[in-house]
């Protein structure tokens, strides 16, 4: 693909949500002024850009804060969940006995949790990447459960005709064939890793170094900040979106191997 044929690829990719990003600024900041609406309630987007210019320094330190402990509880989940998945999906008696636990965690909403992470990890990073783990593994588990059974039979059969191990199906098989449904999880759980990192944050604080987006948010909503907790709001999709964008991008790599191989 030629160069310029790349680059009308990208635009036609980013120019309609930039060009819908630009009109609903462009309303919003009409309606709120326009409107007189009071700025604790609803702060223009000028003044939301101000309060983040003004607090570029902590906003990034907590972007890197929170990102730090999604992060972790990301690939917490993404080793567990994957390798949970190939254990349940060993036996179906494996499976209809623990699968429904792996779904509690997916339905506890992790605000009634949170608590009990603190008591359990202390107040700190630690209670934080938990909840991101708990939000997340579920749709690794989900997916990658999905994928390995949606193996071929007949090419399991063709291993056992040729003697292959449990290991060799495993990886040679299984592993590889699974494989697009395990980067569907890690696209929706780095999502989720985010969203449960703040969070935990809203309940287990910090005992140590920067605080994250998420008492960001809570101390500017404290104060009636809101323009502040725009920008932490905002910040926080921002790396939500970065990760999202980094695991799609290994993803996708990944996945052209797999296929060059195939």
């Amino acid at each position: 693909m030629s160069a310029a044929r790349r680059a009308k690829a990208v635009a036609a990719i980013l120019l309609p949500p930039l060009g819908a990003a630009i009109v609903g600024i462009l309303i919003w900041e009409s309606i709120a002024r326009g409107l007189a609406i009071p700025a604790y309630l609803l702060p223009p987007p000028s003044a939301v850009a101000a309060a983040a210019f003004a607090n570029a320094g902590p906003l990034a330190s907590a972007c890197l804060t929170t990102s730090l402990t999604a992060l972790a509880g990301f690939v917490a989940s993404a080793v567990f969940g994957v390798v949970t998945a190939f254990v349940l999906a060993s036996s179906r008696l494996v499976e209809r006995a623990f699968y429904p636990y792996a779904l509690i965690l997916q339905t506890v909403p992790i605000v009634a949790i949170a608590p009990l992470l603190v008591l359990w990890f202390g107040v700190g990073p630690r209670a934080v990447a938990a909840s991101a783990f708990i939000v997340s593994v579920f749709p690794v588990i989900t997916n990658t459960l999905a994928g390995v059974r949606a193996v071929d039979p007949s090419l399991r059969d063709l291993f056992k005709l040729y003697g292959a191990s449990h290991a060799q199906v495993l990886v040679k098989l299984e592993l590889p064939h699974a494989l697009p449904n395990i980067t569907t999880g890690l696209r929706i759980a780095c999502g989720l890793a985010v969203i449960g990192a703040i969070v935990g944050e809203l309940v287990a604080g910090f005992a140590e170094g920067s605080p994250g987006l998420g008492i960001v948010v809570m101390t500017a909503y404290r104060q009636l900040r809101t323009d502040l907790l725009f920008a932490a709001v905002l910040a926080s999709a921002f790396v939500g979106i970065a990760m999202f964008v980094g695991i799609s991008t290994l993803s996708a790599v990944a996945l052209r191997r797999y296929e060059r191989n195939n």
